[in-house]
């Protein structure tokens, strides 16, 4: 990127401007923040206000910060320093690149000084961090890592079944080693922290990761002060299926006329958001303690809330344009072999394509301090003043009912066999839910018997 077009853009994760030399220490945190996160640009002569202010005696300049980083920054840093002139103004310009460290300040030690870049400031590295750059230096993952005290007895074999059956071989301990879910450990064989996450029996999974999985929650408005409907998940590769249904059931449906064809329009794109909802598992990061993937949808807004930022060395510029880097081997791995997760790096375009398509807004990311949060906004076609999810109060349903008289609520059109597509129970179940919202005078029919629909039958209330 030109120097011209650097200038113009604020500072962030890859780029900061300083004014000079004068205060030394910012400027070294600033460069050790860049190589252990993503790299960077640090540009000097630039002033707060945006004017370019200049380096006095640039080469002098160029050589002391030369000095400084050999003198101050461990291990050897070898960054690129440029003098460059814009508007008649000498500038220190000083690239970065990401490199396996951890790097810190030599003064203070490998413990108390290392830096990771947290939007555009400069953040002491914790002991989480600390431990993801230190497996990223050795090129290792957490979800490789052994669980030393469990065994291939502590698996869920009816889960594996499940998700491998049509595999060709057959899912015995050599082949479970072969996808990272057993490693080698003393003489024997353990269960990996990421074999043990995606399909370690309850008990043993809860106790060491007890927040390896997804809570999804319906609020009434804007914000988290009144809830509708929450239900925490299962297993994590289960609730790549179950959460869409929490979210349909939770979520505006509209239709239009194409052609004399009726076409239901979803307030969100169903698959996008399973696409967002893949890749969260694949990347959060299981090594945070009291975090798991949060799927929250509000009045006005679906968020999907995974814990972690982004894997060191790795950009929002780099993720929206295809480059993929692997927080979690075993748990992709398991993912693409199970047919969840396509092509490494192809996620977040085919995210673009199906929401332009389909006339949604795209999704914003936002990488925040300890997670990567994903934004959608309805569908302009859904009606914002439709009432959402009201709770059918006084009556006892259950929850194919329950979502039934919803939907209707939402402006839909439904029929028996909206509830067997849903719910995938027979025609005979879904006739039995129907007669009871029936007898509870809560709907009625309408029209046709071919042709016609359900409706609300009689303002809700306790009855």
């Amino acid at each position: 990127m030109s120097i011209d077009l650097l200038l113009t853009i604020p500072e962030g994760k890859t780029l900061e401007f300083k004014r000079d030399l004068s205060s030394s220490k910012p400027i070294l945190k600033t460069l050790v923040a860049f190589a252990n996160t993503a790299g960077g640009t640090l540009i000097i002569g630039r002033a707060d206000d945006g004017s370019l202010i200049g380096v006095e005696d640039v080469l002098a300049e160029e050589e002391r910060l030369a000095n400084l980083i050999s003198d101050s920054i461990a291990p050897s840093m070898m960054p690129e320093i440029e003098a460059v002139t814009v508007e008649g103004k000498s500038l220190l310009l000083v690239r970065v690149a990401h490199w396996p460290g951890p790097f810190y300040l030599k003064e203070k030690g490998a413990e108390n000084a290392v830096y990771v870049r947290l939007g555009s400031t400069n953040r002491m590295a914790d002991v989480a961090m600390l431990d993801e750059l230190n497996r990223l230096h050795h090129n290792s993952a957490f979800d490789q890592l052994p669980c030393a005290v469990t065994s291939e007895f502590d698996l869920d074999q009816l889960a594996l079944r499940r998700w491998f059956a049509g595999r060709d071989r057959i899912m015995d301990a050599t082949a479970l080693e072969s996808l990272g879910i057993l490693v080698r450990h003393g003489s024997g064989r353990v269960v990996s922290n990421g074999g043990l996450i995606l399909f370690g029996n309850e008990d043993v999974r809860r106790r060491y990761f007890p927040e390896a999985r997804i809570s999804c929650a319906r609020f009434r408005g804007a914000d988290k002060s009144e809830f509708i409907d929450r239900q925490d998940m299962g297993g994590l590769l289960d609730s790549v299926e179950d959460v869409p249904k929490f979210i349909a059931r939770n979520t505006r449906l509209t239709s239009r006329i194409e052609a004399l064809q009726r076409q239901d329009i979803a307030e969100y794109p169903a698959v996008a958001i399973r696409e967002v909802l893949v890749n969260a598992v694949a990347h959060a990061d299981y090594a945070c303690s009291g975090m798991r993937i949060f799927v929250s949808i509000y009045s006005d807004r679906l968020e999907i809330q995974s814990p972690g930022m982004f894997p060191f060395g790795m950009t929002m510029d780099d993720f929206k344009s295809g480059v993929s880097r692997i927080r979690n081997r075993v748990i992709s791995r398991v993912l693409h072999e199970a047919g969840l997760m396509e092509q490494w790096g192809s996620g977040y375009q085919r995210i673009a394509t199906t929401c332009n398509r389909d006339g949604y807004p795209e999704p914003e990311w936002q990488e925040l301090a300890s997670c990567v949060r994903v934004i959608f906004r309805p569908h302009p076609d859904v009606p914002v003043n439709v009432p959402v999810n009201v709770p059918v109060t006084g009556y006892e349903l259950n929850e194919r009912q329950q979502w039934f008289v919803e939907q209707i609520h939402a402006g839909r059109k439904m029929k028996t066999a909206d509830i067997q597509s849903q719910w995938d129970v027979v025609e005979k179940t879904a006739k039995r839910d129907i007669a009871i919202l029936r007898e509870k005078e809560l709907i009625e029919f309408t029209g046709a018997p071919k042709t016609g629909h359900y409706r609300i039958k009689q303002k809700q209330g306790n009855k």
